[in-house]
C-alpha cells in the first residue's frame, strides 16, 4: 500500500487528472499502515479512500485499472474480481499474483516493493488510454478460460 500511495504522490503532479483510489480497512497488524498515515495521503490529494467495502463491484466498475501491489499471497481473490469485470491489472510478479496477468497483454508485472516499477506501469496506461480496454478485453477473456 505504502509503495501504491508514493507512487499515485509521484503520479498526481504530472498527472492532476489521474484518479488513484484506496479500497480495504486499517490492519491491527503494528506494522500495517496507520490511520495518520492514510489520513495523510488523502489530505494531501494522492489518493481518495473508499473505506472497507462489502461488495466492490461498484468500485471496480468505476475503475479502469486494478493495481495491487503485493509482497506475496495465494491468487488473489480482489484480483481474480478485476479480471472478471474486464480491467487491466498491475501487479507484482509475486507467487499467486503474476497468475493473473499475461505481462504486456491484460496488464503489467512489477517488482515487489519498486515505487518506481509501479508508477511507470501506471504511467504508461496514463498515456495509452485505449490499451487500458484492451488489456480489459484480455482480462476478461482470461478469466473465462
Amino acid at each position: 500500500v505504502r509503495e501504491y500511495a508514493e507512487a499515485a504522490k509521484q503520479l498526481k503532479v504530472t498527472y492532476p487528472q489521474a484518479n488513484f483510489k484506496l479500497v480495504g480497512y486499517i490492519d491491527e497488524n503494528p506494522q500495517s499502515i496507520a490511520q495518520e498515515e492514510l489520513d495523510s495521503w488523502v489530505e494531501g490529494g494522492a489518493l481518495d479512500y473508499l473505506g472497507k467495502l462489502n461488495d466492490v463491484r461498484p468500485a471496480l466498475a468505476e475503475a479502469s485499472v486494478f493495481v495491487l501491489p503485493s509482497y506475496r499471497e495465494g491468487t488473489p481473490r480482489s484480483a481474480l474480481e478485476a479480471l472478471a469485470m474486464g480491467r487491466a491489472i498491475i501487479t507484482t510478479n509475486a507467487p499467486g499474483c503474476r497468475e493473473t496477468v499475461v505481462h504486456g497483454k491484460n496488464g503489467y508485472l512489477v517488482q515487489p516493493k519498486s515505487t518506481y516499477q509501479l508508477a511507470e506501469a501506471m504511467e504508461k496506461l496514463i498515456l495509452r488510454q485505449k490499451l487500458i480496454e484492451q488489456m480489459g478485453q484480455e482480462s476478461l477473456r482470461k478469466v473465462k478460460e
